[in-house]
């Protein structure tokens, strides 16, 4: 995501960076992917890409000028407010990055365009070979999902799941969690209540990280769902947080972090990351998804000692969902369409999408591609069999146009923090979440109309 919903965009940041350091020489599994593959005509001109700059290195840049002979990249970096004035001009750049869960705003507007078109007459970036994930990027004039693509995911993962360090788990002498039965969120945080360490004042190891300030509605959408309930109405104009499943998942944040066994907003890490405390030994367990691997590569010390498991559940319904899906769209008023597709194609399906699946930071969107995920390294085969299971169980989250995620994170962690503060009781605070999120929703839904 973008600084709409900068926290997690961070997230994709770090994982991309190291992505980047991977470079564009390995052999192509698409190297075709050049100028004429494509259903586009166009081959000559200036393109500008805003993306994150560890995403696209000068190599990567070299390599696709040199395969596409007149056309010119001019890299910008990814900044939401810049990308807001450069819409609203007039003036937008040829292609920018967006979290595929988080889209239906932007296409509710009308701002994106329908690249179904492009994707029917490409011979290298095919909508046969999309997964399910790039769904999220669908749109048919009134939700998201179905009709329309209006972009395409690079990398995403199963958010939901988690990575745990064993060895915690046996100074503790708590039994493992299994690699295929998902953990009940009751007794994840018992699970966490056990491996917590306080020593006076301080905790010393904290035993389950949520990532608290990356993302709030999506996993609190996923509980009520895994409850048989939905959160919205049907056209995504309103919201409940007074059910009963709506309650059960907002007042199970609110146990957390009563419980003090992992950072909140009123109790964050220095660098708003899990990555670092989990590798200094000090998180017993990381709610991060797949991508979360990629960081033990090199990082000798926990590669034994590390393993991911299911998403966990929260009722009998399983689902292991995507909250996020990073990808690329091009903006309606781009001026150089047929060019930003000819630059998709070779991003999304030649030499850099390769790359990016062998490092293990993330899942591909495409099919062809998820047998290049790394399986060389013990902890990487067994998160390689978690997440093949876990696809089974994927499902995609409602994306109401008319509210972002950042408006969702402030007013969802607003009434967190007035009930683990005992300032309102649950049933309070969901009471009057409801009524501020109805609110945002329907001042989004007049500015969008």
């Amino acid at each position: 995501m973008t600084r709409s919903s900068g926290l997690i965009s961070r997230r994709r940041l770090l994982a991309s960076a190291a992505v980047a350091a991977g470079g564009v020489a390995t052999g192509g599994l698409l190297s075709a992917c050049n100028a004429g593959s494509s259903g586009g005509s166009g081959g000559k001109g200036n393109l500008t890409v805003m993306i994150g700059v560890q995403d696209l290195p000068k190599e990567m840049i070299a390599d696709f000028e040199k395969k596409n002979p007149g056309i010119k990249i001019t890299l910008l970096q990814h900044d939401a407010t810049r990308l807001n004035a450069m819409l609203a001009s007039g003036n937008p750049p040829d292609i920018s990055v967006a979290g595929a869960v988080g889209s239906a705003n932007v296409n509710a507007r009308g701002l994106a365009t329908d690249l179904t078109p492009y994707l029917e007459k490409s011979r290298v970036l095919k909508k046969d070979d999309l997964l399910p994930v790039n769904d999220s990027f669908r749109w048919d004039g009134s939700r998201s999902g179905r009709g329309a693509y209006y972009g395409v995911v690079k990398d995403w993962s199963q958010d939901a799941t988690l990575w745990y360090n064993t060895a915690l788990f046996d100074r503790a002498k708590v039994p493992y969690l299994s690699d295929t039965q998902p953990t009940s969120y009751d007794d994840l945080l018992a699970v966490a209540k056990r491996l917590t360490v306080k020593s006076g004042g301080t905790t010393k190891v904290f035993g389950l990280g949520l990532e608290w300030a990356w993302n709030l509605i999506a996993p609190m959408t996923m509980m009520v769902l895994q409850q048989g309930e939905q959160l919205y109405n049907d056209d995504l104009t309103e919201v409940d947080f007074t059910t009963a499943a709506a309650r059960r998942a907002f007042g199970w944040y609110v146990e957390f972090a009563r419980a003090g066994v992992g950072p909140t907003s009123l109790n964050p890490l220095p660098d708003v990351s899990d990555q670092s405390t989990f590798s200094a030994k000090r998180m017993a367990i990381t709610q991060d998804g797949y991508w979360f691997g990629g960081n033990f590569v090199e990082d000798t010390a926990l590669r034994d000692s590390i393993r991911m498991a299911p998403a966990p559940v929260m009722g009998d319904k399983r689902i292991s969902p995507c909250y996020s899906g990073q990808g690329l769209w091009i903006p309606a008023k781009s001026k150089h369409k047929d060019e930003a597709w000819k630059f998709m194609e070779y991003y999304l399906a030649g030499e850099p999408a390769e790359t990016r699946a062998k490092s293990g930071w993330g899942l591909p969107s495409l099919k062809p591609l998820l047998p290049k995920l790394p399986q060389t390294l013990p902890y990487q085969k067994q998160a390689y069999t978690v997440a093949q299971n876990e696809l089974r169980y994927a499902g995609a989250l409602p994306d109401s146009p008319y509210i972002t995620l950042d408006a969702w994170n402030a007013v969802i962690d607003k009434s967190l923090q007035r009930a683990i503060k005992n300032e309102q009781t649950v049933d309070a605070a969901c009471a009057a979440l409801t009524r501020e999120a109805n609110k945002l929703l329907k001042q989004g839904k007049e500015q969008v109309s």
